[in-house]
This record gives C-alpha cells, structure tokens and sequence, in this order.
C-alpha cells in the first residue's frame, strides 16, 4: 500500500493495487476523513492517474477509522471566511466529484461508517455502493443554516426527488435499508462481510470486457442527462460502436458456437 503524501508528511490518501482493483482510502480518521483542501488535491492527483492506468479495473473508494466521510472540513472553511476561496473549494470539490463519474473503471464505495455532507455526496456520486447495515447517510448542513446544495447534485440523480428533498430540507439521518430501498446503495451487509461483498461486486465487474465497461459508462451518464430521443441516439451510436471491437465479436462468435467466453483484450 503506497501513500499519497502531504508536505506535512501526512499521509491523507492512500493506495493499494491488486489483480486490476486499486483502493483509495481516505485517510484523515481523527477527523472522520474530513475532505480538507489537501485531501481533495490528492484525490484529484490519484483520480487522474487511475484514469490513464489500464491495469485498473475497478477502483474502490473507503475511509480509515470510524468513518467513511463526514463531509467537508469545516474548520478549515471557517478560517478562510472570504468567498474567493468557497468559491475555489467548491469548484475543485465539483472537479473531484466529476472524476468519479468521468473515470473509465467503476467506482465502488465502500461504506463502512457514517457518510455526512459532502461524504454522502461521495457514496451518491461513486457508480455502487456497498454499506454495513448499521451505517447512516446525512445531509445535515442545513441544520447549521447551511443548505447541502452541492450534494443536492448526485442525490437528486439517485434517489426519487421528494426523498431527497426530504434528507436536504430536515438533515434526517437515514439508515442503511432505507438507503438500499431508495436507491442510494446497491447492498446492505453486516460489518464482518463488507470486503466480500465489495470483492464479489468487483469480480463480476472484471470478468467483464474492460472495453464494454468503459463504453457502456460513459453512455450511461451522458443518456442520463439527455431526452428521450436523443438518449437513444446516443445509445444506438455506443452499441454500434461497441459491436466493432474485437471484444464484442469475439464474445458474440464464442456464444454462438457455445464455448467458453475468451480472455478480454481490454480497451
């Protein structure tokens, strides 16, 4: 496992690689991995190059400690009270969260601890998500007259609309079933069974083509934002793209012929 390191010798994120899936830790425990201005920067650095990395296939995303991300760091805004710098740190917070999306690897969160705020926003913006059965989700700025409009972004996209409302406007925590039932995780587990679960979810995603995968994501997210219409066009113009690669017609030609599916060549 190799740290991302800090000036300060702190070690604020931290990889580890192995057979095609790369974890990134969030590694600020004693601040319930808080996303400080640094930790975002690293996360920047490290998505930017998984994304270029094509011995990773999926890419999974934890906290250290109790914790899987309590959101932003708000001492750290507070003493910074000009608006230049909300500004910066929301922009560059936005990039992060985008690179999730932008990644050709899935993403999977692995929530083991509680997901406030912005780390909410984290589990809602990642592709999947596997929780303990004993994690809640909050959106609680608003409880400090601070309304979570950033994560209002990916929840609005993940969860029916009057339920997310509901989390933004009261700052509820939810609890992990109500979190599966609505859609902001894939699967509940107990605690014990987290890293199975999120290692069968991963080994499904790598017997796959990495080809399709990636191709299949990024249509996925721009259809999302388009019409119906539209939607389909794109979908069309993946699927024929798709039905080019030597993936796809050597898997088509083995299930016809019904033998076993061949190594993936990759993208």
């Amino acid at each position: 496992m190799s740290a991302v390191m800090q000036s300060s010798n702190a070690p604020l994120l931290l990889r580890s690689d192995e057979h095609g899936v790369t974890t990134l830790t969030l590694n600020r425990p004693s601040q319930f991995n808080s996303l400080s201005d640094g930790l975002i920067d690293e996360m920047l650095v490290a998505l930017g190059a998984i994304a270029t990395d094509k011995s990773v296939r999926v890419v999974v995303l934890a906290g250290a400690g109790k914790a899987f991300c309590a959101g932003h760091d708000l001492k750290e805004m507070r003493a910074h009270p000009d608006k230049a710098y909300q500004q910066a740190l929301f922009r560059k917070c936005g990039r992060m969260m985008m690179k999730l999306v932008e990644l050709p690897q899935p993403v999977i969160a692995r929530v083991h601890g509680m997901a406030v705020a912005a780390g909410c926003q984290l589990v809602a913006m990642c592709d999947l998500a596997v929780a303990v059965d004993t994690v809640k989700f909050a959106v609680s700025g608003v409880n400090l007259g601070l309304f979570c409009s950033t994560p209002a972004v990916p929840l609005a996209r993940n969860l029916p609309r009057k339920h997310a409302f509901e989390m933004l406007v009261t700052g509820d925590f939810m609890d992990a079933a109500t979190a599966l039932s609505r859609g902001l995780v894939n699967r509940v587990v107990p605690a014990g069974d987290i890293d199975a679960e999120v290692k069968k979810l991963a080994d499904s995603i790598l017997s796959k083509s990495p080809a399709a995968v990636a191709m299949g994501k990024q249509a996925f997210y721009k259809q999302i934002e388009m019409g119906l219409e539209g939607a389909y066009q794109l979908a069309a113009e993946t699927m024929a793209c798709n039905m080019m690669a030597e993936d796809a017609q050597e898997g088509i030609d083995a299930f016809i012929a019904k033998q076993p599916m061949p190594a993936w060549k990759g993208c």
